[in-house]
């Protein structure tokens, strides 16, 4: 045995009734419910001071909760040892957190060396990883946390926690400490890596925008961590389920969904030979795609093209205001 977790590749999470309170009476969760299903990028938004951050340390055992129960995969995370349920679970948050004396390669391969993996399975790992977000190995592997950039930081983070192929990823803010052009490639990147590892991963942000984005459903929570409403993008931004959310979410909502609709059938006309001249999106577009297409041809309407450039047909602009 070489100390290889025995583990599926996602688990399922389930929150139930679960509470906070601190000592001096303070409530950060007053009784949240929630299920992640295995292998779903679930986002928790909300107000500073909703809970996000403490469901997340609650899950992670970082903090014991006061009452309710926590499910990992079916299992209670209270019968196993903090330290056995940390390993099943990669923590990736704000500021890294990567010790500055450890190469890039050492700090990837912490969890897999506690493991007691073997040294030469250990360092594969590491550069396996780093090369999937992005970082060459042989370029990067024998440098120090402080000869990289926040980006790349924020990278190595992301490697580690996914080192010993944990069933669940909990993320605090991780892209929040860069820059926006840094943090939407970074966005661009982990959906990416995501749809090669997919685990279950529960994200917080306090970014609409970057939940829209990245999240397969967002959990939008109000004080004392009350649940307002858990839905994809496109139904959150179209149905807010309370005055609390259609607030949250803003009067340009409606342009965010469009961010997260994707371009159906239902929505394309015929094509005619006198429409050859429009812009051209591809099929797999977002209809803020098409939209941005037209205005910036400043033109009502673009072609449909699938993924060998033949044309789909017409998308119109009155079928982007009927959504």
């Amino acid at each position: 045995m070489d100390g290889t977790p025995d583990t599926p590749q996602a688990a399922s999470i389930v929150l139930a009734g679960v509470r906070k309170q601190y000592p001096d009476g303070t409530v950060a969760v007053a009784g949240l419910d929630l299920t992640v299903r295995a292998g779903e990028l679930a986002v928790l938004i909300g107000p500073s001071g909703c809970g996000k951050s403490t469901v997340l340390r609650m899950i992670n055992r970082l903090i014991e909760p006061t009452a309710g129960r926590i499910l990992l995969d079916g299992e209670d995370i209270t019968t196993v040892s903090p330290v056995a349920l940390r390993r099943r679970i990669g923590y990736v948050i704000q500021n890294v957190g990567l010790f500055p004396h450890q190469t890039v390669r050492a700090n990837v391969g912490t969890v897999p060396r506690l493991l007691g993996w073997p040294r030469r399975r250990v360092a594969a790992r590491a550069d396996e990883l780093l090369d999937l977000v992005g970082l060459d190995p042989a370029r990067f592997g024998r440098r120090y946390p402080g000869e990289l950039s926040g980006g790349q930081r924020q990278r190595v983070g992301v490697a580690r926690a996914l080192a010993a192929d944990p069933v669940v990823l909990l993320m605090d803010e991780p892209f929040s400490a860069v820059d926006p052009i840094v943090r939407s490639r970074l966005q661009e990147e982990f959906l990416r890596l995501q749809q090669n590892v997919r685990k279950t991963i529960v994200l917080v942000t306090h970014d609409l925008d970057e939940a829209v984005r990245l999240g397969d459903r967002i959990a939008v929570l109000s004080e004392g961590g009350t649940l307002e409403q858990f839905a994809p993008p496109a139904e959150l931004l179209g149905d807010p389920a309370s005055g609390f959310v259609q607030e949250f979410v803003g009067a340009d909502r409606g342009i965010r969904r469009l961010a997260v609709t994707a371009i159906s059938d239902h929505m394309l006309r015929p094509l005619s030979d006198v429409e050859d001249g429009f812009p051209a999106v591809p099929r797999k577009a977002s209809l803020y795609d098409a939209l941005a297409a037209m205005l910036t041809a400043g033109v009502d309407r673009v072609i449909v093209v699938d993924d060998d450039g033949v044309p789909a047909g017409l998308l119109h602009r009155d079928a982007l205001s009927a959504q």
